[in-house]
């Protein structure tokens, strides 16, 4: 397969090359995510394709539509992969962590290897499609045989969910760009455990009429990782956040965004699941 092509691209390239041998068209598959995305459950089949750079982290600006930036750098280091809708799951199944592994290709290790999901799989060869990083594909390799790994384009892969552990990172708020006292938006990340956030809720410090609040506002998802909040009024900051995982855990962080914040700037909260 091409090395530089992106996400949706790669897939439409492997639709065309597997449809013969899969027998049915997309159109067919019966998505289901829980399954794919239960802790504990058996490996599960999926397919595995590659895209971007043959050592990279798949988009060429190391992003995706997780809105995950950097993701060529720790804790992410190119282990990254796009999902197909039971994995990405409307941008909820972002930062969600994944064990891989090959074993039907000669080049194959055999050896699980975890993947983090970081951007969306649009055109799907099989019921689940890991559309993977060059690095994540060639690390399933036995040592020395990458490159030959990634030749194979498309192979048979094992999966099952898994624990996120991001050692020395608490979870991180990154307001995006546009923001303004009437529109805030932030992008979550590096959630241990379940990697993944369903729902975000803001506490502003004081009411538009200057009393305290001590209520949670909910905040809609805008796409990926990235939650907004449209108000009517000017926002009070500092402002706490709420954040909910995949299996229910919340998680509070008290007056994490400060009174002076701007846009395009990281707030790094001291909490994390555990």
């Amino acid at each position: 397969m091409a090395a530089a092509m992106p996400c949706k691209v790669a897939a439409v390239v492997a639709v065309l090359s597997v449809l013969v041998v899969c027998g049915a068209g997309a159109g067919e598959v019966n998505y289901t995510a829980s399954a794919a995305t239960a802790y504990g459950s058996a490996w599960l089949p999926a397919r595995a394709t590659w895209y971007g750079s043959p050592t990279g982290a798949g988009p060429d600006d190391n992003g995706g539509a997780c809105g995950f930036k950097n993701v060529n750098q720790y804790p992410f280091m190119s282990m990254t992969s796009c999902g197909n809708e039971p994995l990405f799951k409307d941008g909820k199944g972002c930062g969600s962590c994944y064990q891989i592994r090959c074993q039907n290709n000669p080049a194959c290790s055999g050896n699980p290897e975890t993947v983090i999901i970081t951007d969306m799989n649009y055109y799907p060869v099989a019921k689940y499609h890991f559309d993977l990083s060059g690095t994540a594909f060639g690390a399933m390799a036995r040592p020395g045989l990458n490159d030959q790994l990634r030749h194979a384009g498309i192979i048979d892969i094992q999966f099952r969910r898994v624990p996120c552990n991001f050692p020395g990172l608490k979870v991180n708020f990154h307001v995006e760009e546009g923001s303004n006292p009437v529109y805030f938006a932030v992008l979550v990340e590096y959630e241990d455990l379940d990697g993944d956030v369903v729902q975000v809720d803001l506490m502003e410090s004081k009411s538009a009429y200057g009393g305290a609040t001590g209520v949670w506002t909910p905040m809609r998802e805008s796409w990926g990782s990235i939650w907004r909040l449209d108000a009517n009024h000017r926002l009070q900051a500092p402002f706490s956040i709420r954040i909910r995982s995949d299996s229910g855990k919340t998680l509070v962080a008290n007056n994490v965004i400060p009174a002076n914040w701007s846009p395009n700037s990281n707030y790094r909260s001291i909490v994390q699941f555990s």
